[in-house]
């Protein structure tokens, strides 16, 4: 079975698998960046056809800076997805957003260092909008049905992504609450610019495990305390999903459907052929 699907799913740190998939099939995508993390498994969930991505591949073996975020996102866009629903472990930096709540963030604060995070050069230039980083139609879907679960959820925040994999000093991590930002994590912004490019709208469940390091109570937390809260936030997260799932497709109307509309900049008969080619997915609409 090859038919295109048009929902996309990222499982994070606890989240391999989602139990409600049925008639699986894995789907190994070749891209021009190489391997994905994982087959995605391409499944029927109430009802849509999904396409599931383990972000750390099987075993939870690669580290955030390790993930090759530009294959993930070119194979969701080959097999045909317009949505990608993530889910992702984070730390809090608010004493209200406890472990086992949900976060629906709607901005990012970048504390990476030399990621890949564009499709483009090789004598291709694209400039796309990033101002407003997740799908705001998607991440409303992404609430509700965070709600209709019975979560503690949490609508809006800034999510600091850092590089780990270690986790941040307590100096750094004070210094991010006097700035306001909400929650940290280390794997979603270079997701969203890719699909932001891609054309495919984007949003994020983040997942609160513990407090980040800022927190009294934070030596006191054990290994086995952020097991437990991933695994809970694991079964929660399943449901949430299902739930948004089921609210898809919608019109498109978001800024992410035409986010290349006017970002190519590189005049047509300039672009090398390879690269139209490896890029065909993404830009062919626009460079007949």
């Amino acid at each position: 079975m090859n038919s295109p699907v048009s929902i996309g799913i990222i499982g994070g740190s606890g989240l391999y698998d989602m139990a409600e998939l049925a008639d699986r099939e894995e789907r190994v995508i070749k891209t021009p960046f190489g391997e994905p993390s994982a087959p995605y498994v391409v499944a029927t969930l109430r009802g849509r056809r999904v396409a599931f991505l383990a972000r750390h591949g099987h075993g939870h073996r690669l580290l955030p800076s390790e993930l090759n975020f530009r294959a993930n996102i070119y194979g969701f866009k080959v097999l045909g997805a317009e949505w990608i629903l993530s889910a992702s472990a984070v730390g809090s930096l608010r004493e209200d957003y406890r472990p086992q709540d949900i976060v629906v963030p709607n901005q990012f604060f970048d504390r990476t260092r030399g990621r890949v995070s564009t499709f483009f050069g090789d004598g291709l230039v694209a400039h796309v909008g990033f101002a407003h980083p997740f799908c705001q139609p998607l991440s409303k879907i992404a609430m509700d049905a965070a709600t209709k679960a019975g979560a503690s959820v949490h609508w809006g925040g800034t999510y600091v992504c850092m590089e780990g994999p270690q986790f941040s000093t307590v100096a750094e991590s004070e210094s991010y609450r006097r700035e306001g930002f909400d929650i940290i994590g280390m794997t979603n912004l270079q997701e969203a610019k890719l699909a932001r490019e891609a054309e495919i709208c984007y949003t994020t469940l983040a997942l609160v495990t513990d407090y980040d390091c800022w927190h009294p109570s934070h030596d006191s937390v054990t290994v086995e305390m952020i097991v437990a809260n991933l695994m809970s936030n694991a079964k929660t997260a399943q449901q949430v999903i299902a739930n948004a799932v089921e609210k898809l497709p919608i019109e498109r109307s978001c800024e992410c459907a035409r986010a290349l509309a006017t970002a190519i900049i590189t005049r047509p008969e300039a672009i090398p052929a390879a690269t139209k080619e490896k890029l065909r997915p993404i830009v062919g609409k626009y460079l007949t």
